[in-house]
């Protein structure tokens, strides 16, 4: 079954490791599922917890899923400001964007939201250090074809379906108050901005940032799992050595691609990792002992994942590579 696709795009989307993300939920008894980065939306509206706290710092996120629950815009209202501001592009050009882009900076509303984000260079969303967006036009007048708008009029569609059968809260909130909220028989889902990529006033991620988030996770009453990224070809994120690799904590690894960047040399693969304070291996094939110590991954035959903002997943998000360290905790959660 292909994935639910939501109809805000944003960087670093996890849509085709869900079913790996999936496969270490818990069943929820009464708790709720917790995201303090719930960006796009894509793993709750994909996991479908019956109860969740849905958090991000971007307030613009959160109004348009706020306004979507509450039936302030719709998929009909949708389609209308979409085909009548693409046909206004279609015959003015990109001064349409920027005249869309300059209002909604001044009064911010989801179906400005909604059109900024589907038509901007390289489905980037960025504001800068006074909260405007400034991300510039994709240069495609023909940007909003009638099969294009179809296509996200149904995502709206869909989720507002999935909003209307569960019981779900949106805050703007700093990730630390919302980990406040987590109590025991809950489930904390983290998909922090990483340090060095994605940076933009909403999402701007900092030393002490991280080093308040690892301390919050570590603190917190009930199971959590952390995305993170692990290593590049680049660089390696001293953080999952220094923080995680102890035996209180178990690591899954997985290796995909971003389609996010300005040229293709900006656009590369990324081992990333899932971490939680649990026993925890994702669903999939059966590994096999590493050469490396303490470590378990599958043979180099194995298929690996290329992930990104590309809205069409792959039927099978958990043949993949993955590493899992072997010293999880044992208390009884």
């Amino acid at each position: 079954m292909a994935p639910i696709v939501p109809p805000i795009k944003c960087q670093g989307i996890k849509t085709k490791i869900l079913r790996a993300i999936k496969s270490l939920h818990p069943p929820l008894a009464g708790g709720r599922w917790i995201e303090p980065f719930c960006g796009s939306c894509v793993v709750p509206l994909n996991i479908r917890p019956e109860r969740a706290l849905l958090c991000d710092s971007n307030e613009h996120i959160i109004r348009f899923y706020s306004d979507l629950q509450s039936g302030q815009i719709t998929s009909g209202s949708v389609r209308e400001y979409l085909m009548e501001q693409g046909a206004r592009l279609r015959r003015q050009g990109e001064d349409v964007y920027y005249e869309i882009r300059d209002q909604f900076n001044e009064t911010p509303s989801s179906l400005a939201f909604l059109f900024l984000n589907r038509a901007c260079f390289n489905g980037v969303m960025r504001f800068n250090r006074k909260g405007k967006f400034n991300v510039p036009f994709c240069r495609k007048p023909e940007r909003f074809a009638r099969a294009y708008i179809t296509k996200i009029t149904n995502q709206v569609a869909e989720c507002a379906r999935i909003l209307r059968t569960v019981d779900w809260t949106f805050q703007t909130a700093d990730f630390r108050n919302t980990l406040a909220q987590a109590v025991e028989g809950d489930f904390v889902y983290a998909d922090p901005p990483y340090a060095g990529r994605h940076v933009d006033y909403y999402n701007s991620w900092a030393e002490e940032d991280e080093c308040a988030l690892v301390e919050a996770l570590k603190k917190l009453p009930c199971r959590f799992v952390l995305s993170t990224w692990y290593q590049n070809k680049y660089r390696t994120n001293p953080r999952v050595e220094s923080e995680w690799s102890t035996g209180e904590f178990t690591i899954n690894q997985f290796e995909h691609f971003y389609h996010v960047g300005p040229t293709e040399e900006h656009r590369n693969s990324m081992t990333e990792a899932l971490i939680s304070n649990f026993v925890g291996v994702v669903e999939g094939k059966k590994p096999k002992r590493s050469p490396q110590p303490g470590l378990f991954d599958f043979s180099a035959d194995d298929a690996v994942l290329d992930n990104g903002i590309a809205e069409k997943a792959e039927p099978d998000a958990t043949d993949v590579t993955m590493n899992v360290n072997p010293r999880p905790r044992d208390d009884g959660q």
